[in-house]
């Protein structure tokens, strides 16, 4: 499996296969997989639907199509089903984030939302993501977790993305309706007469369809993510994973994940302020691939948010060493500044964040 930190994300067809109610039937050879991607030491994020069909058979409605209503209330009662059928499969804790698309398009929020990620993978627990469909209008009858799932493979870094489905992958017709359709095993283009072969959900539970998986490919590809889509129902899928097979259809990144975030930070985030930095930081930057500490900065130039992108400078401001998304305000920083990570609370009353640019927010412009 060559891949670091994989988000994998689960259909309603295979969190409730009946469309009502939550169960195990294919639930339990995808927590083996997740589990052997630890075991190998990846790390994983999970994005599941299926709360509004977990929460089905407990709220009235009277429709085999529920209103935006009624789905926001299947989805509250449903929420807590289906993290409690997944808890059952690990021996590792769960965690739960409820976001919206509008979460991550927040600046402040994206990076609250990726500092979460980062301290829940950091400490062994698996998150599990759900759009917050009790509060998302627009986003429930429109969105869908197959772009929700490619919005989070972005905000955690993640190099691979898996979408697991109840079909085998792209084909280049409807194979319900044509039994000879061709199963494309690999995509390095997605293009308008990709877009057209397409077809929407013809479950009324789910809110995507393979268009909607193929837009999220795009967002995903074009961040240096490959992106898989597989049959989720068929246990011997996993096998072949894991064997470094591709049982489905595989999306070729344009670039590594790594290498497309530098290029971001490098040449389209737009730098809104400055620090300048001693020479023991110049030093762990450059030298020892380290995150920036508020002991290592010596000045703070011009205004800037939390979540805006900076220079690191030395010397003066004369020498640019690198880029980076910055965990604090201009205002905050001018507080902390010099002082010890452990000291940052009592100063400003909050720690969001114990690095002020953590080294994966970071591009180097200088080597030496």
């Amino acid at each position: 499996m060559n891949f670091n930190r994989v988000v994998i994300k689960v259909g309603s067809a295979l969190v409730s296969p009946e469309g009502k109610g939550c169960n195990g039937k294919y639930l339990l050879a995808i927590a083996r997989f997740i589990t052997e991607c630890h075991l190998r030491d990846k790390e994983v994020i999970l994005v599941s639907s299926g709360s509004v069909a977990a929460g089905r058979n407990l709220i009235h409605h009277g429709s085999p199509n529920p209103s935006i209503t009624a789905k926001q209330a299947m989805a509250s009662v449903g929420q807590m089903q289906m993290m409690a059928n997944w808890q059952r499969f690990f021996d590792r804790p769960c965690s739960q984030l409820l976001i919206t698309h509008g979460d991550l398009k927040d600046r402040q929020r994206y990076i609250n939302i990726k500092n979460t990620l980062r301290i829940l993978l950091e400490n062994n627990v698996l998150p599990i993501v759900n759009e917050n469909d009790t509060v998302a209008t627009e986003e429930l009858k429109v969105g869908d977790n197959d772009n929700l799932a490619a919005l989070v493979a972005m905000v955690s870094d993640a190099d691979c993305l898996m979408i697991l489905s109840d079909v085998n992958g792209v084909y280049d017709s409807d194979p319900r309706n044509n039994p000879k359709a061709k199963l494309f095993s690999e995509i390095t283009e997605i293009n308008e007469a990709l877009y057209a072969m397409a077809s929407g959900t013809s479950n009324h539970i789910a809110t995507g369809g393979m268009k909607t998986k193929i837009e999220a490919a795009e967002k995903a590809c074009e961040h240096g993510i490959e992106t898989y889509i597989v049959n989720g129902s068929d246990s011997l899928v996993f096998d072949k994973l894991l064997n470094n097979e591709n049982p489905g259809t595989r999306f070729i990144a344009k670039d590594s994940s790594v290498k497309a975030k530098k290029h971001w930070l490098k040449h389209t985030l737009k730098s809104h302020g400055s620090v300048v930095i001693d020479e023991g930081a110049i030093n762990a930057l450059l030298n020892k691939g380290a995150s920036l500490l508020a002991s290592g900065i010596n000045e703070i130039w011009g205004e800037f948010a939390k979540g805006e992108s900076i220079n690191i400078t030395a010397h003066c401001g004369t020498r640019v060493l690198a880029k980076g998304i910055c965990q604090y305000s201009s205002s905050d920083l001018e507080k902390i500044k010099g002082k010890n990570s452990a000291d940052i609370e009592q100063l400003l009353g909050y720690c969001p964040s114990k690095e002020i640019i953590h080294r994966d927010d970071m591009v180097l412009l200088s080597e030496n």
